[in-house]
């Protein structure tokens, strides 16, 4: 992941929690299991270690992933955000203008995202649609549903 992904700093801190529990905590587990299932005797016919090297491989893919997307992450200080226009951690009110039905959502970056939150992700159709737009504003998005349209009404933090 080559993409710069913006992240709050509470976000940030249970990344790397999560980072330390699986290198502090699931590695050693790992490796013990692989250990324990080694001296059950024959490896070429033991399914418990071919087992515990898979989890441990994946494992280890886990880490290495969370480690790369880490390194793209840029912290926002939500005192610095523009509310002048549709921006990542603003909280938009949306109007769809085909069923008349206001909804409120906080633009986040993908580790955020939580619809029954409000939180919708900064690259999902409606972040991506609505994006840059300022008060008054109508956005078209393409959805899986087909093409929706919003007036954007407010804009805050």
């Amino acid at each position: 992941m080559s993409d710069v992904q913006y992240v709050t700093k509470e976000t940030l801190a249970i990344m790397k929690a999560e980072l330390q529990h699986l290198k502090g905590v699931e590695r050693p587990a790992a490796s013990r299991a692989i250990a324990e299932a080694r001296e059950k005797g024959d490896l070429k016919e033991n399914a418990e270690y071919d087992a515990a090297k898979e989890a441990q491989g994946l494992l280890e893919a886990k880490i290495a992933n969370m480690e790369g997307s880490m390194a793209s992450i840029r912290v926002i200080d939500e005192s610095t955000i523009d509310t002048s226009k549709v921006s990542i951690l603003t909280k938009v009110t949306l109007t769809n203008l085909g069923n008349k039905k206001q909804v409120t959502y906080k633009i986040v970056s993908e580790h955020e995202a939580d619809l029954k939150a409000g939180k919708i992700s900064v690259t999902s159709p409606i972040g991506k649609g609505i994006l840059g737009k300022a008060v008054g504003d109508t956005a078209e998005v393409q959805a899986p549903a087909g093409v929706l349209k919003f007036k954007i009404e407010e804009i805050s933090i």
